[in-house]
């Protein structure tokens, strides 16, 4: 395997007080903010972009299960499935394999999102046979990213050299966050702050504050929105 890995930018939207999570993201204020986001992301021209199981079943999934069945006492070998490749990919933290994606690419009226090819990261010691088949008959591709435990560095060596994604955007949640943070892995953290005061919901990380990054960027882009861009200190 290439011990090359994708470049990874952290791109959230975030409160004034770092919050990256909570019911304020439906807040009117935060609509222009929300924008941004999304054009900043669009702007990135990213190979793919990255959350987890959670993130990704209320944002595309929408609660739908995967009917297994069908392969109920069936088997499959445990090694990497790659459906093909693409120009941009959806790339799901799924260690127990719990996602029902209807198609094998994103569904989504942002063209950020939109058709982007499903890649489901599992732990071989925690997902089902049926899963696994199931998987391949959607034409969903899945990588092992360690037995029981992902291995983020193992994951994005693997993401570069089966798939070439060099610059990976990483939109959370918090728990994928601080997995990646603790490893050492994000590159960038590119953050859309919008002018809304949130007392509750989830930080950027599961813990609060951010350091070992230098500051490289602060735009104001109106409407009280203002954007924070930092580099990984080396």
């Amino acid at each position: 395997m290439n011990t090359e890995r994708p470049y990874v930018i952290c791109h959230m939207l975030i409160s004034r007080e770092g919050r990256a999570a909570g019911k304020w993201l439906g807040d009117e204020a935060c609509a222009g903010a929300c924008r941004e986001y999304y054009r900043i992301h669009g702007d990135f021209y990213a190979d793919a972009f990255a959350c987890g199981r959670v993130t990704m079943d209320e944002s595309f999934v929408h609660g739908h299960a995967a009917d297994l069945s069908a392969y109920e006492g069936l088997t499959c070998d445990r090694e990497d499935y790659v459906h093909g490749k693409a120009d941009h990919y959806a790339v799901a933290f799924d260690r127990k394999g719990r996602l029902g994606w209807q198609d094998n690419y994103i569904h989504d009226d942002d063209p950020g999102y939109d058709q982007c090819h499903v890649i489901e990261v599992l732990c071989s010691d925690m997902v089902s046979d049926a899963y696994l088949l199931w998987l391949r008959e959607k034409g969903i591709s899945y990588i092992f990213g360690g037995e029981t435990e992902l291995d983020l560095e193992t994951v994005l060596e693997k993401l570069y050299g089966l798939f070439d994604i060099e610059v990976l955007l990483l939109e959370g949640g918090p728990l994928i966050n601080e997995a990646f943070e603790k490893a050492g892995l994000i590159d960038e953290l590119s953050l859309v702050q919008a002018p809304v005061d949130a007392d509750e919901g989830d930080y950027l990380f599961r813990t609060p504050g951010i350091s070992g990054y230098r500051g490289f960027d602060r735009a104001e882009l109106g409407d009280g929105i203002v954007y924070l861009n930092f580099k990984k200190l080396r």
